[in-house]
């Protein structure tokens, strides 16, 4: 549990959006959202802006639960500290706020938990919460007294990258309702607190501590003071150890070196700071820590006092869990009224106490400020493609919210996965996957999304005895896929080819609507050792044990042979039509070509009839002549 439990604060998630103008980095830093920050109140149905004009949205980016007030709300003094969401058993194990479109950058999300026996049942919950598919904060029941009353923030640094959205997540023990009053996200450099070094993708920075040395409480939400990150500063006072007398100091004057990239420490935290008594002198701090972690600790200092005015007349040692580490002489690093600062890595911790000690070596030791964070590995998250796939899943099958399909589907790994999924790592060991999908009797009345296919890995599906409708998509035929049950539905359609070129073994489609012809490769699955069911499809038709199918109808619709006889028996009729259409054409044309005019067929008439006429009377000619009768005419 992180140092800042102990604080007297609310858990919830709040967001906020600014318009400042982005900072000019130089190319070796990337340049980040300069400004951006989101307030979300948990609980609350309104907007509203507090002492420190901050606006605080209302309540969103939710997955479920119900909202809450706190029993004795005049105790605290934020709006966002009085009211509170939480998730109760039946909104599932699992449940998320999704921070929408967010650019790729470093982020510091502080969240505030109180639990003030909201509900008067006298019990704090145990529950964790989760960043991305990473494990930050435990919250063990039962909470210490002034933890449970007055609540506590909490906050880390973590890297948003291709996702570009925020997923902070909470998961129930056993019937315990998670809770949250508010959660802030602030944007900040993608190269800050040594990223390079550390491997920014790789760990999230939890704070542990983060003191302002010589004096109070101070930053966005507790003071008028800024801090570009959104950085809280909690005073050492508490912290402090040893024996020695300590002294807190301040001044107005101007330090130079800050707001500096990559990590803009304000100028506020090098104008105070605690120094030992003279004559040597002992500075000692003590902070809660978890063991076997690794710690990245930050040392600020400043030398503000005005009688150091000279290399050698304030050193001292840094030591850190009693490793003597360092000599410090701030005036030798940077002179006067200039901010220095020094980290360093503590590997392994195996205790839960970190110290940081200052022992003078001339002159009293001085510091400004102490930051602690635990470098937690970033655990695997899902492929990011099947999250989209089961994204989809959930809602084209209408999951119900009691199964908590919310978040990362299968991480974080020491969370169990969405219920009725099975996941693994994936072959290079740098990402999780689906395996198995076992939704059988869950009464769900909707269909199966075609982004099933995009599940490569997914060895086993059951969706049997729900009432899912539709067809079955074509998508589902991965390799991968061995076992296949969707009997007992209200599936309609054919069976789609694809699912015949897979590995199938196992194929029960018993109980549907199915109809057209079963291919004949996933029928031979019962041939080859598997076992494949398809009664009581009354639709279904073309294999052994099943009806023939028509020739000409398959599937509800016509079949590629009927397609193609009905295709050559247009074609016949076109040509048929084509041939009278030529003949007929072609009879008017010998018609208007050999038809003789009106005109000539008269002269041709009274031309054959003047031949007749010549005829006879040469005939009548003869005749007489032959009978030696004289002749009127004169044969030339």
């Amino acid at each position: 549990m992180s140092l800042f439990h102990t604080l007297p604060i609310f858990l919830c998630i709040i967001f906020f959006t600014s318009t400042t103008t982005s900072t000019t980095l130089p190319p070796s830093s990337p340049s980040f959202p300069s400004g951006l920050s989101y307030h979300i109140d948990c609980g609350s149905p309104t907007n509203s802006t507090d002492q420190f004009n901050t606006t605080w949205l209302s309540d969103r980016y939710f997955s479920g639960g119900a909202t809450g007030i706190v029993s004795e709300p005049l105790r605290f003094r934020h709006g966002h500290e009085k009211t509170l969401r939480f998730f109760p058993i039946s909104s599932g194990k699992k449940n998320c706020y999704t921070i929408p479109n967010l650019p790729p950058s470093r982020y510091l999300l502080r969240t505030f938990v109180v639990y003030d026996n909201y509900d008067g049942r006298s019990h704090p919950p145990s529950f964790d919460v989760a960043i991305a598919a990473t494990v930050v904060f435990s919250w063990r029941s039962p909470w210490p007294q002034s933890l449970a009353r007055d609540g506590a923030y909490a906050d880390l640094f973590a890297t948003i990258t291709a996702s570009s959205e925020a997923l902070i997540c909470f998961y129930s023990f056993a019937t315990d309702p998670p809770v949250v009053s508010s959660i802030e996200l602030f944007a900040a450099d993608p190269a800050s607190y040594d990223a390079a070094a550390i491997g920014k993708n790789d760990s999230v920075l939890v704070n542990y501590g983060r003191l302002s040395c010589g004096s109070k409480q101070w930053g966005p939400g507790f003071s008028n003071d800024s801090d570009r990150f959104g950085r809280s500063w909690q005073s050492d006072s508490d912290f402090r150890t040893g024996r020695s007398k300590v002294r807190a100091m301040s001044t107005r004057s101007r330090i130079s070196g800050t707001e500096q990239k990559p990590n803009y420490f304000p100028e506020k935290l090098y104008q105070t700071a605690a120094t030992a008594e003279e004559g040597g002198g002992v500075l000692e701090y003590e902070l809660s820590v978890d063991a076997k972690l690794d710690y990245l600790v930050w040392l600020h200092f400043a030398e503000i006092e005005e009688r150091v005015r000279r290399v050698g007349e304030r050193v001292f040692d840094v030591y850190i869990n009693d490793d003597n580490l360092t000599r410090v002489d701030i005036y030798k690093q940077v002179g006067g009224f200039a901010a220095f600062t020094w980290h360093h890595t503590v590997k392994n911790l195996s205790s839960s106490v970190l110290s940081v000690k200052l022992v003078g070596v001339v002159g009293a030791p001085l510091i400004c400020g102490i930051e602690n964070y635990a470098l937690v590995p970033s655990d695997p998250s899902t492929v990011p493609e099947q999250v989209v796939a089961m994204k989809a899943l959930k809602d084209s099958l209408r999951v119900p919210e009691r199964m908590g399909w919310n978040g990362d589907p299968c991480a974080p790994t020491n969370w169990d996965a969405w219920e009725g999924v099975t996941c693994r790592t994936s072959k290079n060991n740098t990402a999780l996957v689906i395996s198995q999908i076992d939704l059988g009797s869950q009464g769900l009345k909707g269909s199966i999304s075609d982004q099933i296919s995009l599940l490569s890995d997914l060895v086993s599906l059951n969706l049997s005895s729900n009432l899912l409708v539709g067809e079955i998509p074509s998508g589902l035929g991965q390799k991968s896929l061995i076992h296949l049950d969707l009997s007992n539905n209200q599936l309609t359609g054919p069976i789609p080819d694809s699912m015949a070129s897979s590995s199938l073994q196992l194929v029960l489609l018993n109980g549907n609507l199915l109809e057209g012809r079963v291919p004949e490769q996933l029928y031979s699955i019962g041939v080859h050792g598997g076992a494949i069911d398809l009664s009581g499809n009354k639709g279904l038709c073309g294999v052994p044990s099943l009806p023939d199918c028509p020739m000409f109808w398959e599937n509800g619709k016509l079949s590629t042979q009927g397609k193609i006889a009905i295709g050559l028996s247009c074609l016949f009729v076109f040509c048929v039509i084509l041939l009278l259409v030529y003949i007929y054409i072609r009879r008017r044309r010998n018609d208007y070509d050999f038809a003789l005019p009106h005109e000539l067929t008269s002269l041709a008439t009274k031309r054959n009839r003047y031949q007749r006429q010549k005829s006879l009377m040469v005939l009548e000619m003869e005749s007489q002549h032959a009978k030696g009768l004289p002749s009127h005419f004169t044969t030339q």
